[in-house]
């Protein structure tokens, strides 16, 4: 039987793969920039900016719940784009995904603040943040396949990763950015306009989506599914989400449970422990992004050697010891911060971070071979945006709320400990993908 490979042409080489991942991971870095500037802004400016002032912890629980809508957003994103992905091609989901992000992130950066327009500068607000988490559900699925149907079978665990990778870059670029402002202005210029500048400067997508568009072509996979759309009309699907549902819903709902570990730590590692380690720790707001950066930079060389590994021993293997780590590190994670040094909690966020990549750097390859090729971009895509939903929407304010009404941490360390049991639980349930032929069209 001929190969998707074959159908288009003979294989790639891996000098050009290797720039289609690259590719894959710029993309994804600028499109996480733009979506974790929020996060950043949410904990440091938009409690006083875009709310009424009066009582800090509502303005701050106000601020994460505007950020938890981005999240809620991401499955309507995943249902759109894994639609459009599916049927008309992972290059343009992927960037159209990019230019709906640009516009949402620089209107954010140019929106009056509630001093000037009341409360229609939260509802702005939000709305964009919606508008950025349907942009997020549409991009992580393209930046995947892009990789990973492009990859050879042994190495696409680590090609995967590429993707990945871009989350801590994106991670990395959105700290440096508010670390370098916080140096250089003082607070008021800060709150004034110096928190916009990152958001305006997201139109650089914009031209990454125009070079994109003239580098990439579509994956052999979906080029295989265009050939037999052609060959037998009667085979093209009109609606591969529901097509999806009604087959893979088990194994989508399993791969949500699954991920719901990953983005509930991360956003507590990233934002809450902004607002922990500056308001309850006592230390400054450069020792915590600091702390934070340098958690992002081993995370990156981590994702693809995890990913990697995961090529060799299996993806459920490296999933589960990695949540496993997660849910043994729940405790120490928030007794070293409480010693008040930074260094005591770079080393908690870095552990934190190396325990979290042995989950997410083979995830990406993990969830596109759980779906065949006609349904892949919309099935790993509402598996992925479904963990999103039940763990990034609520971590930052689940965990500020637990604090507030314990007065400690424990509580917070527990909820980690129980997303955990159920990730290793959902990870069982799935079957091993990393031997998976990924050309296999049929549903």
């Amino acid at each position: 039987m001929t190969t998707a490979r074959e159908a288009v042409g003979g294989r790639l080489d891996e000098r050009s793969i290797r720039k289609i991942a690259g590719l894959s991971l710029v993309g994804a870095s600028v499109e996480w920039f733009d979506f974790f500037l929020f996060g950043t802004a949410a904990a440091l400016v938009f409690p006083r900016l875009f709310f009424p002032q009066g009582d800090e912890f509502a303005g701050l629980l106000a601020s994460f719940a505007v950020l938890g809508v981005g999240f809620l957003a991401r499955p309507v994103g995943g249902v759109l784009w894994g639609h459009f992905g599916d049927r008309a091609g992972r290059k343009r989901a992927f960037l159209a995904a990019l230019m709906t992000m640009a516009v949402a992130s620089v209107l954010i950066g140019l929106l009056p603040t509630y001093a000037t327009i009341g409360i229609a500068a939260p509802i702005l607000l939000t709305l964009l943040r919606f508008t950025q988490g349907v942009a997020v559900g549409g991009q992580w699925g393209g930046a995947v396949l892009l990789a990973t149907e492009f990859a050879p079978p042994g190495k696409r665990g680590f090609y995967g990763s590429f993707a990945q990778i871009g989350v801590p870059i994106g991670v990395l670029l959105g700290v440096v950015a508010y670390f370098l402002l916080g140096l250089t202005m003082d607070a008021a210029t800060f709150d004034a306009y110096g928190w916009r500048i990152p958001f305006i400067a997201s139109v650089v997508l914009v031209a990454v989506a125009v070079y994109a568009k003239s580098r990439l072509e579509d994956t052999p996979a979906f080029k295989r599914l265009q050939q037999l759309a052609a060959e037998n009309p009667e085979t093209a699907q009109r609606s591969p989400v529901l097509d999806v549902l009604r087959h893979h819903l088990g194994r989508i709902l399993l791969a949500g449970g699954a991920f719901t570990v990953v983005n509930t730590t991360f956003y507590v590692y990233i934002t809450f422990m902004l607002s922990y380690g500056t308001k309850t720790v006592g230390l400054s707001q450069a020792e915590v992004l600091i702390a934070i950066a340098i958690a992002a930079i081993v995370q990156i060389p981590a994702l693809a050697g995890f990913a990697a590994i995961s090529d060799r021993v299996g993806r459920r293997t490296m999933y589960i010891a990695g949540s496993v780590l997660t849910a043994l590190w729940a405790y120490p994670l928030f007794w070293l911060a409480d010693t008040g040094s930074a260094v005591t909690l770079t080393i908690s966020l870095t552990v934190a971070q190396l325990a979290l990549s042995m989950m997410y750097g083979p995830l990406a390859a993990f969830f596109a071979e759980l779906f065949t090729a006609k349904l892949r971009y919309s099935g790993a895509s509402l598996g992925y945006q479904l963990g999103a939903v039940l763990g990034g929407a609520i971590a930052p304010l689940l965990a500020v709320y637990l604090q507030k009404v314990t007065g400690g941490t424990s509580a917070i360390s527990i909820y980690i400990i129980v997303v955990s049991v159920i990730a290793i639980a959902c990870t069982f349930a799935l079957t091993e993908t990393y031997r998976t032929d990924m050309e296999d069209v049929h549903s």
